[in-house]
């Protein structure tokens, strides 16, 4: 039986599904018939595949979701992990909003426009920035806006500036506003200093202002009366807001301060040796349970450790960690790499990405979406138990849940980062030895290897789930 996906409702040109034997359809409506011909047979689609901006898809004979609306069924590529705004980084969303505008700067020398400009819409694969949504596409018709604009601002140009003018952590703010920043909540938001850069004044302070003026609706008057028809627009005029919003993205800078962990490789008691003998052991780790298939590192800092598991073999490494400014550096350096399966993202273990959306299903949790074959929690348990009170059982239960195994790093009292938590706190964990470790974790997950990590106090743990 074919399910359609939770997240795919909203638009009637079509909807992805599942088919009964699980393969990811989309089915393509008769409504968007003729948009769907005009990508396909002038050049656009192939253009941007090429340019690796659309995901792409073969048209294949399956069985519809809903026979009487369907014109076409596609089989799109899949994308590896479907992860979600409020979970990148300030790059990665930023290099989000460029690629959005090249796409629509392509369609429109083709005589189409974007109808959707949702962040949503953009997936990173093999670190690039990628449409997956091949129904966004329709007819450009001369005089028009672009009417994804004001999406467009609010999905990507105003937490873009939240994060880079106000604070990083304002990105956060997408996972309560699912249909992006309300333009006149980051107009507030934002210090003064703001308005006197063009980009930032025109596309988000007047903009709100302009949405304010022509949202009311006077009493006795019926939706639309005594508004502004909606403005005409050249095609140059148009080209002229997409560069004017390309601008503004990259006029935007993040400033990385060195906040929680950022400089944690930098500022740690490991010597090189020891470090450098780490990653061995946990690449030659993730070589034997997880060459070919996914690994979740869950405290991931900068990512030293997500690329040793990459380059051990692993077909995709969410790299996560809850400083977006480490997450930055992670992301930053991946691009400056040699490409590597390293997916970084920012995500707070003590508050994970919930469910949100229409009825808590468009949006599915992190944790629904990043079971993986072996979890890395490297200098992360003491985190936990220690700075946010987590009892070792239940960590042990969220491990398990999360990876068929677990190379986990015990970090024991006497180290110096240890000891860095318990300076401001009283030691009220007498189970934290590596012998109550194993025995907390032993109902879920069984012990298979203990490696002390040379140079260190440290000990390296590989369990199974049961």
């Amino acid at each position: 039986m074919s399910l359609r996906l939770a997240a795919s409702f909203r638009d009637p040109s079509g909807w992805l599904y599942r088919a009964g034997d699980g393969t990811l359809l989309r089915q393509v409506n008769q409504v968007y018939r003729a948009d769907y011909d005009r990508l396909m047979s002038s050049g656009l689609y192939d253009r941007l595949v090429e340019q690796g901006l659309l995901i792409p898809h073969r048209e294949v004979a399956a069985e519809p979701l809903d026979g009487e609306r369907c014109y076409k069924v596609l089989q799109p590529e899949l994308v590896p992990f479907i992860s979600y705004p409020y979970e990148w980084c300030f790059s990665q969303l930023q290099d989000a909003a460029l690629a959005t505008l090249a796409i629509q700067k392509a369609a429109m020398a083709r005589g189409m426009t974007l109808k959707d400009a949702s962040a949503y819409n953009i997936q990173f694969v093999a670190g690039r920035p990628v449409l997956i949504d091949t129904l966004s596409f329709a007819a450009y018709t001369q005089g028009t806006p672009w009417v994804a604009y004001r999406q467009f601002c609010q999905h990507f140009l105003a937490p873009l500036a939240l994060m880079a003018r106000r604070d990083v952590r304002l990105g956060k703010l997408m996972s309560g506003c699912i249909d992006g920043i309300p333009l006149d909540l980051a107009s507030r938001l934002l210090p003064g200093s703001t308005r006197l850069n063009f980009g930032l004044l025109s596309h988000i302070h007047l903009h709100a202002k302009a949405e304010a003026r022509y949202s009311a609706t006077a009493p006795g008057e019926t939706a639309g009366e005594g508004r502004q028809a909606a403005p005409r627009m050249s095609q140059a005029g148009l080209l002229g807001l997409i560069d004017s919003l390309e601008g503004a993205v990259r006029s935007l800078r993040l400033p990385i301060t060195g906040r929680e962990w950022a400089d944690y490789y930098t500022d740690t008691n490991y010597t090189p040796e020891a470090l450098s003998a780490k990653r061995a052991l946990v690449a030659e780790r993730a070589a034997r349970v997880a060459a070919g298939k996914r690994v979740l590192d869950l405290g991931a800092n900068t990512g030293l450790f997500s690329r040793a598991a990459a380059e051990a073999g692993a077909a995709l490494v969410l790299s996560t960690d809850i400083d977006p400014e480490a997450v930055e550096q992670n992301y930053r350096q991946l691009k400056a790499e040699p490409c590597a399966p390293v997916l970084p993202l920012v995500v707070d273990l003590t508050n994970p990405p919930p469910a949100i959306g229409w009825d808590n299903a468009e949006r599915s949790s992190f944790y629904a979406r990043a079971e993986s074959e072996l979890v890395l929690a490297l200098a992360l348990v003491h985190h936990l138990a220690i700075g946010n009170n987590v009892p070792l059982g239940d960590l042990g239960a969220t491990l398990a849940r999360l990876g068929r195994w677990v190379l986990l790093e015990f970090v024991p009292k006497t180290d110096s980062q240890v000891q860095r938590l318990l300076r401001s706190r009283d030691d009220i964990f007498p189970d934290y030895h590596l012998e109550g470790l194993v025995a907390a974790l032993d109902p879920v997950l069984a012990l298979e290897e203990q490696v002390p990590v040379p140079g260190s106090q440290r000990t390296l743990l590989l369990f199974r789930r049961r």
